[in-house]
């Protein structure tokens, strides 16, 4: 059978920090399972070789990549967010953007009667949306 998982790879050991952020932050997330790379490699000991977590509910797979990329997230690719109500809007929009970006502040733009758009610190875009 085929399955097809979100896959978020970070760079410089920040796998661990990013998924403790987001379930403090983002409900109904957590850390599923974590492997952590060993003394013999071949990524640095203790960084994540790969987690299973659940962000926002939807399975996803993190790993600390041990090889330098010339690249990084980009905001074509982004979790979608839908809340309840204002607040939880308010509150995801400020902690998700803090140390990152905002894209596209919190506004009606016509599709919702409240949407934002923000990258992360750790350079994952998340779009928040009022339902």
């Amino acid at each position: 059978m085929t399955k097809a998982t979100p896959f978020l790879m970070f760079q410089h050991g920040k796998a661990e920090a990013a998924l403790d952020f987001y379930v403090a932050t983002v409900p109904a997330t957590r850390i599923v399972s974590i492997e952590r790379f060993g003394p013999d490699g071949p990524g640095p000991e203790g960084t994540v070789l790969r987690a299973h977590a659940e962000i926002a509910g939807q399975p996803v797979m993190v790993h600390d990549s041990f090889i330098t990329h010339g690249f990084d997230f980009t905001p074509s690719w982004s979790f979608f967010l839908d809340c309840a109500d204002e607040a939880e809007t308010e509150r995801l929009f400020a902690a998700l953007g803090e140390g990152g970006g905002v894209l596209m502040p919190l506004d009606n733009y016509g599709w919702s009667r409240r949407f934002g758009w923000v990258s992360d610190q750790f350079g994952v875009s998340w779009q928040i949306n009022l339902q």
